[in-house]
C-alpha cells in the first residue's frame, strides 16, 4: 500500500474518532442521564463518567448492526473511498457543530445518512430503496410511538387508584423482558440473547425455553423493583430512574457508534488486518472520551430544562427511548436520539400539563433543522464528492 494511501487510510480513520468524539460529546452523550440529573437522582460528573462507561460497552457489543447499514446498506453497487469516507464523516461532523455552536437541534442520524448517501450517488451507486422506506418509516412513527407510551405511562403514574408499587414493577417487568432479549456480539455462540443462554440450560427446547427465561427475568426485575420502591417510594423511583437512564446510555452507544465507524467498513476489504470488532472499539473509545470532556457541560444544560420533569414524568420519558432505540438496534436503522427523548418528553407532558409549556414554533423549528439537516447534508454529500472527483481526474 502507497504512502498516499496510508494517509487518506489515516484521516479517514481520524475522521471517525472526531465524529465519535461529537457523539459522546453531544446530545446522544448527554440526553440518557439528563433526566436523572435534572430530578437530582446523580451529580452531573458522576453521570458523565457512567454515560462514557456504558455507551463504550453499547457500542462494542451491539454496535455492529447498525454500523453494517451506515457502511454497507445506504447505496448498492459501491463502496465508499477513503475520501468519499472523510468527506461524508467532515460534512456530518461539521454540521453537528454548527448545530452545537448555533443552538440548532441538528440530529446525528439526519446528517452523517445523508452524508453518505449523497457521496455514495455521487460516485455511481444505485438508491437503497428498501432500506430507505425501512428508514423513514422509523423516523415518521418514532414521534408518535414514543410520544404515545411516554403519555401512557405518564397518565397512570401520578394516579391515585394506581399505586406505584404496582405500576412502576409493571414498568420494570416489561423492561427485564426486553433486556434478556437483546442481541449481544459476545453471545452469538449461544443464540446471542441472554434468554436463549438461559434457556439452553433448560429441558424443554426452541422459543418456550426463550419465552420461559423471559418470563422469569421480567418477574426478578418486577420483584426487586417492587421491595425497593414499597421500602422507600422516593429512593426506589430514584433507583429505577438511574437503571433507565443507564440502559439508555448503553443503547445510546450501540446505535450511534454506527454513525461514526459505518462508514469505514468499507476501507476494511482492503484492510484485511484490521477486524469490525477494533473499529467497533475504536469509535467505542471515541465516545467515552466525548463523553467525560465535552458531555458535562451538555448534561448540565439539559437537566436544567429536564428539571421540572420529577421522577415519574422522567421515567415516562425514558422507557420509551430505550425500547424504541433497541428497536432500531435490532432493526439496523440510524436513529436521533433527539428526536426519541424529545418525542417522549412532549407525550409525557402532554399528559401531565395537556401540553401547557410546549412550544409550538419551537416544535416546528425543531422538525424543520431536522428535515433540512437530513436534505443539505445529501445535497452537500453528493457536490463535494462531485467536486473531489473532478478534482482527482
Amino acid at each position: 500500500m502507497d504512502p498516499s494511501t496510508i494517509l487518506l487510510f489515516s484521516l479517514a480513520a481520524v475522521s471517525s474518532l472526531f465524529m465519535a468524539w461529537v457523539i459522546g460529546a453531544g446530545s446522544s452523550g448527554a440526553t440518557p442521564f439528563a433526566p436523572a440529573v435534572g430530578a437530582n437522582a446523580i451529580s452531573t460528573m458522576r453521570a458523565a463518567f457512567i454515560v462514557g462507561l456504558l455507551g463504550f460497552a453499547g457500542a462494542v457489543t451491539q454496535g455492529a448492526s447498525v454500523s453494517d447499514a451506515v457502511g454497507r446498506g445506504l447505496v448498492h453497487g459501491v463502496s465508499l473511498p477513503p475520501t468519499g469516507v472523510i468527506v461524508a464523516l467532515l460534512i456530518g461532523a461539521g454540521l453537528m457543530a454548527i448545530g452545537i455552536s448555533t443552538g440548532y437541534p441538528i440530529a446525528t442520524a439526519f446528517t452523517v445518512t445523508g452524508a453518505v448517501i449523497g457521496v455514495g450517488l455521487a460516485i455511481g451507486g444505485e438508491p437503497a430503496w428498501a432500506k430507505y422506506t425501512e428508514i423513514g418509516a422509523m423516523w415518521v412513527l418514532t414521534p408518535f410511538v414514543g410520544g404515545g407510551i411516554a403519555y401512557a405511562i405518564a397518565s397512570v403514574l401520578p394516579r391515585p387508584d394506581v399505586t406505584e408499587r404496582l405500576s412502576v414493577p409493571v414498568l420494570a417487568a416489561i423492561v427485564g423482558a426486553v433486556v434478556a432479549n437483546l442481541e449481544f456480539a459476545f453471545l452469538a455462540s449461544v443464540g446471542g440473547t441472554l434468554a436463549a443462554a438461559g434457556a439452553m440450560a433448560l429441558p424443554i427446547d426452541g422459543i418456550v425455553a426463550s419465552a420461559v427465561v423471559s418470563l422469569a427475568v421480567a418477574l426478578l426485575a418486577a420483584f426487586v423493583v417492587h421491595w425497593d420502591v414499597a421500602r422507600d417510594r422516593a429512593g426506589g423511583l430514584r433507583r429505577f430512574l438511574l437503571t433507565l437512564g443507564g440502559l439508555v446510555a448503553f443503547s445510546a452507544g450501540a446505535s450511534q457508534v454506527g454513525l461514526a465507524v459505518g462508514p469505514l467498513l468499507p476501507l476494511l476489504d482492503e484492510l484485511s488486518m484490521v477486524s469490525p470488532l477494533a473499529v467497533l472499539l475504536g469509535g467505542g473509545v471515541g465516545i467515552l472520551v466525548g463523553s467525560w470532556t465535552g458531555a458535562p457541560r451538555m448534561i448540565k444544560s439539559l437537566s436544567q430544562e429536564y428539571a421540572s420533569l420529577g421522577p415519574r414524568r422522567s421515567i415516562a420519558t425514558l422507557v420509551p427511548s430505550f425500547l424504541i432505540a433497541q428497536t432500531a438496534v435490532f432493526l439496523g436503522v440510524p436513529v436521533s436520539f433527539n428526536e426519541i427523548i424529545v418525542s417522549a418528553i412532549i407525550g409525557s407532558g402532554l399528559a401531565v400539563g395537556g401540553g401547557e409549556g410546549i412550544s409550538p414554533r419551537k416544535l416546528g423549528l425543531t422538525v424543520a433543522a431536522w428535515a433540512g439537516s437530513l436534505v443539505l447534508a445529501l445535497a452537500l454529500g453528493y457536490g463535494s464528492m462531485f467536486l473531489v472527483d473532478l478534482l482527482q481526474q
